[in-house]
């Protein structure tokens, strides 16, 4: 006798069960690369009816096709699969897809063979919890039907366990929700969302209170859903309904949950007040089993409580969720908002952190009494300009959180709220901030994650040397691995010599000369048509390995020796610049390698600029002092970058041997036609933000007796504000854009030339 022949014998203890009806029952995919087998099974269980219900039979012959099918379809309650088909393991890698990448965990597997010697391992029953492993010839229609039983009925208790889990969870989140709202009417509406959730199907109900008689007299209805939504307010036009005022009565009567059919009636009570919530699903859904009832008992003991206290457990749950110094919300209330926003991924929300920069400092000078207030402050003026339309926080010692549209939630609003100062006590207080943005671009995300991409884009933006904000990409996701890949990558990149060197021009504003030149590190792809990394992520991870000492080296001589060519070309402005990092200024050898470097190429005195920024120049300032007038010695001009964007002393700047300060590219990004065009009124010219510190920052130079540089001048009108101001030298697009070598002595030539 075949295996095929034993498939067909009949039940030990009976005649074939009849044909089946047409009713919901057990979901099977049999998947097998031999028709026969599928015939077989087929007529094996043609009419049977397994814990009460009958089989409806799906068939794949191969991996592929039975994975094509569960895309469309993962409501199967079992799996009979065939181990070999298309290889020895095919069967085995489909149960992996379908218990990883489907994620159909409760669905039941039985792995069936007809080569006993390809039994799977120990290890990979417990991996991908299959149920059983039979050889076909063991399946006689006796055993296949007893093997499929006991695995539809722990299928049925893993459903039951996942359905009851899912409700209590429902539960949970719907008694922490409704607890939440202000009103009955709102908690109403709120529960009757939340009932349709645990019950999984639609209903038509509603939320009703004893009417002017008491719980005998007819209800009077706050709110309600599906065919009675019209009828809010009142009891007019259900009192012939069938029997929902019967049942609604009856549970106001009893003081219990009562249900009938696919009808229920919820009874809640407080301290003052009885109330009913009334449902009754379609008639196509089937009524609710025992095990629903007692979740439904749950869900209502829980809204008697929450029922009774709204109002209380409002403000407690204000407490929890409110910072107690600025009255905003606090990091978990914004973590519940993010998950929100996480869950409907509205593409135009954006998610910002806002750090109040060298906050410690105003706490330790002023004391912390200032430091609150200043911090009440910046919350009230947040509220003022964003409130209405944004959700607010504070979730760190010094630092909000922001959640609204990127019409309001974008760096160049966020720096106008700060550009005045705040009055606190008696001090009027700059503050700057720095900012890490993320866009809401995909859904999935949870309110961690949203809150972790802007902690990253603010890292970011505290660490940057020329922006004070930055929006979250992919390459900043902070993992370990890909630091140490980029970190790798870019060592190996270096020693290979494939890092180059860009430059940017530095114009004269009253005379168009070509005065300087800044150097820009570069990381090129090996084609040449792009860059492997910019350096907003390249120079950040070189300071953190220590590499930017080696890269900063190779920076200056390279730079040091394309200033000497030009000057053999006869194309050289008066100096060219590069850029130094803290763990560069603070090296014991870095004034020796700079007039070493200087002399090697016979360049004069000045004819390298050093740029370090504000915040290197005002940390400990007699030691920067020191180093700096060493750098002057050994033939160095130092110029000061991003200036006006930190805390500079000006005590301190006075004694610093500064020869530039270069206006940080925000503020002349702020300088627009209504600040410099000709239609301006003379007393609205600079009186903008970025084209008031502007015009300060040019007017400390003159006082001072050195040059200021326009960073990121990008327009005509933008040039002609800072030269009208006093600027002497402007750097940007509107002159020329970062470039090679070889274009930059085109360039150089066209422009001698003309």
């Amino acid at each position: 006798m075949t295996e095929l022949d034993d498939l067909l014998l009949p039940l030990d203890d009976g005649p074939l069960a009849p044909a089946p009806v047409k009713e919901s029952g057990w979901k099977l995919l049999i998947v097998d690369d031999d028709e026969d087998v599928h015939a077989a099974t087929r007529f094996a269980l043609a009419g049977v009816r397994i814990l009460g219900q009958p089989l409806t039979l799906a068939h794949a012959h191969s991996s592929d096709a039975a994975l094509a099918l569960l895309d469309a379809d993962r409501d199967f309650a079992l799996i009979l699969l065939d181990v070999v088909m298309e290889s020895e393991d095919a069967g085995l890698a489909l149960v992996g897809q379908i218990r990883s990448r489907l994620g159909m965990t409760e669905t039941r597997i039985i792995l069936r063979t007809g080569q006993p010697g390809y039994a799977p391992e120990l290890a990979v029953f417990n991996d991908f919890d299959i149920n059983d492993y039979r050889t076909k010839a063991e399946l006689t229609r006796t055993r296949l039907i007893t093997t499929l039983t006991a695995a539809l009925r722990s299928y049925r208790q893993l459903r039951e366990i996942a359905d009851s889990r899912r409700g209590l969870e429902l539960i949970v989140r719907a008694a922490g929700e409704l607890m939440g709202q202000k009103g009955v009417l709102a908690f109403g509406e709120g529960m009757l969302g939340q009932l349709k959730a645990l019950l999984a199907h639609p209903f038509d109900g509603f939320f009703c209170v004893p009417g002017e008689g008491g719980e005998e007299a007819a209800p009077r209805l706050l709110c309600a859903c599906g065919r009675f939504a019209d009828k809010a307010r009142t009891a007019h036009g259900i009192a012939d309904d069938g029997g929902a005022l019967a049942l609604v009565a009856r549970a106001f009567a009893s003081g219990k949950t009562l249900f009938s059919g696919r009808r229920g009636a919820l009874y809640l009570r407080n301290s003052v007040q009885a109330a009913v919530v009334y449902f009754e699903l379609a008639a196509d859904a089937p009524a609710l089993a025992e095990g629903q009832r007692r979740l439904v008992e749950v869900f209502a003991a829980n809204l008697s409580a929450c029922f009774g206290k709204v109002r209380l457990v409002e403000e407690v749950l204000s407490s929890a969720h409110v910072d107690g110094l600025t009255q905003l919300a606090n990091r978990t209330r914004f973590i519940l908002d993010l998950d929100a926003l996480a869950a409907v991924c509205e593409p135009n929300s954006v998610v910002a952190l806002l750090d109040i920069e060298h906050f410690a400092d105003i706490n330790d000078g002023l004391g912390h009494d200032v430091g609150n207030a200043l911090l009440q402050a910046i919350a009230q003026r947040l509220r003022q300009e964003l409130g209405s339309k944004s959700r607010l926080a504070r979730i760190g010692a010094d630092v909000f959180g922001l959640i609204g549209s990127e019409e309001l939630i974008n760096p160049e609003n966020l720096f106008r709220i700060f550009a005045t100062p705040f009055a606190v006590s008696e001090h009027s207080l700059p503050v700057s901030a720095s900012i890490g943005l993320s866009r809401v671009l995909e859904g999935g995300l949870s309110g961690i994650s949203l809150l972790k991409r802007a902690s990253i884009a603010l890292g970011r933006a505290k660490s940057s040397l020329h922006l004070h904000h930055e929006y979250f990409i992919a390459e900043m996701e902070d993992s370990p691995r890909r630091r140490l890949e980029i970190i790798r990558q870019l060592r190996e990149d270096f020693d290979a010599g494939k890092l180059a060197l860009w430059y940017q021009p530095q114009v004269a504003l009253d005379s168009g000369e070509i005065v300087g030149i800044e150097t820009l590190a570069r990381w090129p792809q090996a084609d040449g048509e792009g860059f492997v990394h910019p350096p907003s992520v390249f120079i950040p991870l070189a300071e953190y390995s220590g590499l930017i000492v080696d890269i900063g080296e190779w920076v200056v001589v390279e730079a040091c020796a394309a200033f000497a060519r030009l000057r053999e070309l006869g194309l050289a402005p008066r100096h060219i610049a590069v850029n130094v990092s803290m763990p560069q200024f603070r090296s014991p050898h870095f004034s020796t390698l700079i007039s070493e470097t200087l002399a090697r190429h016979a360049l004069p005195a000045g004819a390298l600029e050093l740029e370090i920024t504000e915040s290197v120049a005002m940390d400990e300032p007699k030691i920067v002092a020191n180093t700096l007038r060493a750098l002057k010695r050994a033939g160095a001009r130092i110029a000061i970058d991003d200036f006006g964007t930190g805390y500079s002393s000006l005590n301190h700047l006075r004694e610093l041997p500064i020869d530039c300060l270069k206006i940080d590219r925000s503020f002349i990004d702020e300088i627009g036609a209504d600040t410099c065009g000709a239609e301006a009124a003379p007393e609205a010219k600079g009186t903008t933000r970025g084209g008031m510190f502007a015009e300060t920052i040019i007017a400390l130079g003159r006082k001072l007796g050195i040059a200021t540089v326009a960073e990121g001048v990008e327009t005509a009108a933008q040039a002609e504000f800072v030269r009208a101001q006093g600027g002497t030298i402007g750097q940007g697009y509107f002159f020329a854009r970062p470039m090679p070598f070889a274009a930059l002595v085109g360039w150089l030539a066209a422009r001698r030339a003309d």
